[in-house]
């Protein structure tokens, strides 16, 4: 590239990223039917040129090689400057989508029961803070025994964000108008005698990548800010339908990354000196700060995990393909999943009911029932733990550990194959690339907040570098991945530890195995930083909620739940709450 070439000259003239502008090709990067070449910055591509990406692709080629690379790229650079100047929208999957299942495996038909834990929610508090705090189980039985309105409760929830989203930042958008015109209509339909079930009249907050019509859904980023969605998810209708309550839409880091937005920093309610993680973020925030009864999150890579650890919330990510991700943006198609944050495991098993469903609409939807029953016992379930995670672990991990234990289960104790997991990280790159290459090639990525070197814009330029060739090896490499955790999981019911122990988290987003993180206790910490944003106060101690988490085979969401719900009740923290704002 020639002296005074931008970065974005470079990337507009380089196909796969390398600076490929040869003579006599045409122009990358065209808006509008209009190129947007720029001669001066324009370089022609030389045995040089090669010898330089060598360097960046660990390749070495002769002389004579690169004489010849260089005689018969034109065509391909032309081919490929072409190509990117036609539209590719966030919702255009590849034609390549990625299904969890192994060929030869049998996967068991799920009857579409979900058997509750019969406990009761016993009397309605005086107190609407109490109300605020109560899980959906508990609720939901006060809602349809008429002890509780829909009404009240949803203006109980708005009170609440208005005084306290200040400080959280965890809603872009609330939806008063909407959510108390859907809590009247619960209520008649309730009089009336048409209930719906567990969700009906409960109120929620839905993550801002997620597309309800009419509504903003600016995807957390500054140049979509302004952006109103033309249709409605998949998943918002079946909330619809099932009569639960939009308050609005939950905060996430910009692109769905971390807990950074176009307009703050997320914050955990345990401590808001520091930010609630990410990048379900607002979903985890509000629904630990008793802001919702539920929420919903989206998880391409610890999205849902990762703010319920650093909240204290109970995050559910289900097998891949379970539920329908059209009408949601879309970063990783191979990889984003969506799935419940709630304040019980319970709750996630009677919101995971509701958004299970196949949908034609979404390429990687699977048709796949979910059962699952909370009067299940325990004993006599064979989980599988490495004793290596627990001495690395936590006291809390510990403890969830010793819960299981107590609870009869069989622990059967594992190894993962030492293998390069972190290879898998390619896809994320590239795909997210991929999605929001516009982004990177007209200079809009400027224009999010977060710029660091692991941030997003930065991400999306190295990926231009990776090699299509490596990047297929690493799909093969996924499915060896997906072939070692069947055989692991052969003879289990499921796996414990913590949240990423062991490249677990990594693992299995990879492989579509699902994970449920519940809260296991507390720690003594100082803030963490918000990536750039360092801690005001580093050298303040909070105490801290944290997460443990369980995985199943594929689709046995039904086994981890079960086991959840007893070591949730043998631990006894789940009730716990913020102090300031209880």
């Amino acid at each position: 590239m020639k002296k005074g070439g931008s970065r974005r000259d470079f990337l507009k003239t380089g196909a796969a990223g390398m600076v490929l502008a040869g003579g006599g090709s045409a122009a990358l990067g065209q808006e509008n039917g209009a190129s947007t070449a720029n001669p001066e910055t324009e370089s022609p591509l030389t045995e040089e040129t090669i010898r330089s990406a060598e360097a960046i692709f660990d390749v070495r080629y002769t002389d004579a090689e690169r004489q010849m690379m260089v005689d018969g790229m034109e065509a391909w650079i032309d081919r490929m400057s072409r190509f990117r100047r036609i539209s590719k929208p966030n919702e255009l999957a590849p034609a390549c989508s990625f299904d969890p299942r192994l060929l030869n495996v049998d996967y068991p038909e799920q009857d579409n029961q979900l058997v509750r834990s019969g406990q009761d929610a016993g009397q309605l508090p005086s107190g609407d803070t109490d109300i605020a705090f109560a899980p959906v189980w508990r609720l939901s039985q006060w809602i349809e025994r008429r002890q509780l309105s829909s009404r009240r409760l949803t203006d109980i929830y708005l009170e609440r964000i208005s005084r306290h989203n200040g400080v959280l930042q965890c809603f872009v958008t609330v939806t008063p108008e909407i959510a108390r015109a859907q809590a009247d209509d619960a209520d008649r339909e309730i009089a009336a005698g048409q209930y719906r079930g567990a969700l009906h009249g409960i109120p929620y907050g839905m993550k801002d990548i997620i597309d309800i019509a009419d509504i903003a859904s600016t995807w957390g980023a500054t140049p979509y800010r302004d952006r109103v969605a033309s249709e409605t998810a998949f998943i918002a209708d079946r909330l619809r339908e099932a009569g639960a309550v939009l308050l609005g839409k939950t905060t996430n880091g910009a692109i769905a990354y971390g807990d950074i937005w176009f307009d703050g920093v997320t914050k955990n309610p345990w401590n808001p000196e520091e930010g609630s993680s990410g990048s379900s973020a607002g979903s985890a925030s509000s629904t630990a700060a008793g802001l919702v009864a539920f929420s919903i999150g989206t998880e391409t890579l610890g999205s849902i995990v990762s703010p319920s650890n650093r909240c204290g919330t109970t995050g559910l990510r289900p097998t891949f393909g379970r539920i329908s991700r059209h009408g949601a943006m879309a970063l990783c198609w191979s990889l984003d999943k969506i799935g419940p944050i709630t304040r019980s495991v319970e709750d996630t098993g009677l919101v995971l009911e509701v958004l299970n469903g196949f949908d034609r609409q979404d390429p990687g939807a699977i048709d796949m029932g979910f059962s699952a029953d909370f009067t299940r016992d325990v004993r006599g379930m064979r989980v599988g733990f490495d004793p290596a995670w627990f001495e690395q672990g936590s006291d809390a991990d510990r403890a969830t550990l010793e819960a299981a234990r107590s609870a009869g289960v069989d622990l059967v104790e594992i190894t993962l194959p030492d293998l390069p997991y972190d290879a898998l990280f390619a896809v994320v790159e590239a795909e997210s690339a991929a999605a929001f290459e516009e982004l990177t090639l007209t200079d809009q990525d400027d224009d999010l907040r977060w710029q660091a070197p692991f941030a997003w814009p930065n991400t999306w330029r190295q990926a231009r570098f990776i090699s299509a060739i490596d990047l297929i090896n690493v799909d093969r490499f996924r499915r060896q991945v997906m072939r070692e955790m069947h055989t692991l999981f052969e003879g289990l019911d499921a796996m414990i530890g913590p949240n990423f122990a062991g490249a677990m988290l990594t693992i299995t987003n990879y492989t579509g195995h699902p994970q449920l993180a519940i809260k296991s206790g507390f720690n003594e910490i100082a803030s963490r930083a918000a990536f750039d944003v360092e801690p005001a106060n580093p050298d303040t101690l909070y105490r801290v909620p944290q997460t443990t988490s369980l995985w199943a085979p594929l689709f046995q969401e039904g086994n981890i739940l079960a086991l959840g719900r007893e070591i949730e009740n043998r631990l006894g923290v789940a009730d716990m709450r913020p102090p300031l704002f209880s």
